[in-house]
């Protein structure tokens, strides 16, 4: 394993990318079923309405199904890139105007091959892809090795949770493990009566944070999504909430999760030493084997 490490990061070392703005952002939750594969959607595509060059990530190892959500057909993924079987540009799925899908892989193979070459030219290949503005990582849900990997390796992680004590306590949970690498997480409350229960709700996990992690850390309420049976119907329509429902609610509060987004990111002291590009996403990911 550690050969594997040491080979990557000389892989990587030698890469010439050095795109600073590609925004990373992984999309998560304590446990499935609380939206959080609509959300990243539905984001994405905001974002892109918005004029920025945005991407999918389908990082759901075990789930992945964004291709379905986007009622996109993808013979082949991000594993078939690693495997050498096919490049990069295969396997990208154009969605809309400013908006591509990297399919991933419903297994935890993707995070196991370390041939050189292959690397080498996947490396190379991302750069196709260094003109990025965001690229939105829908996670797997709940805490295990491979969330924390894309949690780690992420510029900015968004927890998604629901009403439900379960949901919340296992968002509690996941917040608390990646305190340990990120100085702030941002929250969505999903499915929501109103804008106040998210808050009671937030308030409520937002004390138990401050009184048990650390000092150096915050946690941010980006937003909520009001409870909609639309957005189940979208699902089984295979089509997208906000275009279906342009002036519904639910994608009033969407826009402005994504107004909030935008203004926190472009705000933030960036640092002018890293390179974010979708090559050093990767270095970031394999280091950590």
């Amino acid at each position: 394993m550690q050969n594997q490490a040491n080979k990557l990061k000389n892989i990587v070392a030698s890469s010439n990318n050095s795109n600073p703005k590609t925004k990373f952002i992984a999309v998560t939750s304590g446990k499935g079923g609380v939206g959080k594969s609509t959300i990243s959607v539905n984001m994405a595509i905001l974002l892109a309405d918005y004029g920025y060059k945005t991407a999918l990530f389908d990082a759901d190892i075990g789930l992945a199904n964004l291709d379905v959500l986007l009622n996109v057909r993808c013979s082949k993924n991000i594993l078939n890139v690693l495997k050498g079987e096919c490049s990069l540009d295969e396997i990208i799925a154009p969605i809309q105007k400013n908006l591509i899908l990297i399919p991933g892989d419903s297994g935890d193979e993707i995070l196991k091959y370390s041939d050189q070459f292959i690397y080498e030219r996947f490396m190379k290949e991302t750069a196709s892809l260094d003109d990025l503005d965001y690229i939105i990582i829908d996670t797997g849900a709940g805490i295990g090795e491979n969330t924390r990997l894309f949690l780690n390796a992420a510029d900015e992680v968004i927890v998604v949770t629901i009403p439900d004590p379960a949901a919340i306590t296992d968002a509690y949970a996941t917040i608390k493990i990646t305190s340990a690498f990120k100085n702030e997480v941002f929250m969505i409350l999903n499915m929501v009566k109103n804008a106040n229960e998210a808050k009671m709700i937030f308030d409520k996990i937002n004390k138990v944070a401050i009184n048990n992690i650390s000092n150096d850390f915050t946690l941010s309420l980006l937003g909520n999504i009001s409870n909609d049976k639309n957005i189940a119907r979208s699902i089984r329509r295979r089509s997208i909430y906000v275009q279906e429902h342009p002036n519904s609610l639910a994608t009033l509060e969407f826009k402005e999760i994504i107004k909030k987004l935008i203004y926190k990111l472009e705000h933030k002291v960036l640092d002018k030493t890293k390179k974010n590009s979708f090559s050093n996403f990767f270095k970031r990911l394999m280091e950590q084997f």
